[in-house]
């Protein structure tokens, strides 16, 4: 069984505390339409390519796209408000996409929590370590 990346840090409690703080919160985009709600997603059922992005963030890389690693704008302001440099986005690779494809994993240093986006920042789900 794999033990989940960042779960010695995040604790049950803190990724409880992160999905009540962040779950069912509908918020407007920049260009004023209303976006998706941050929802949850099982550890169990990302993509097997996030288990690699995860681990390679826990270990601090190397990452595979000169991208990953940077700060994440939140520009669509569905993630909980927060100053700039508090998140960071990494890639999720798509198997057959010839580009970094629309999956990323997005961190919260501070609270350690992470977000996965299959949509390319269109919606967010907060990884739940404990499912």
């Amino acid at each position: 069984m794999r033990f989940p990346p960042r779960m010695t840090r995040i604790g049950a409690s803190a990724a409880l505390l992160s999905a009540l703080l962040v779950g069912g919160t509908v918020t407007a985009n920049a260009a004023g339409t209303s976006a998706a709600a941050v929802g949850s997603i099982c550890y169990g059922d990302l993509p097997s390519q996030a288990y690699d992005t995860l681990d390679l963030i826990e270990s601090g890389g190397p990452f595979p796209y000169p991208q990953d690693g940077t700060v994440f704008q939140n520009r669509e302001g569905i993630l909980p408000s927060q100053s700039s440099g508090y998140y960071h986005e990494y890639t999720v690779k798509t198997p057959g996409s010839s580009t970094r494809g629309a999956r990323r994993i997005v961190t919260g240093e501070e609270n350690q929590e992470d977000y996965y986006t299959a949509d390319h920042y269109e919606s967010f789900d907060l990884i739940d370590y404990d499912c």
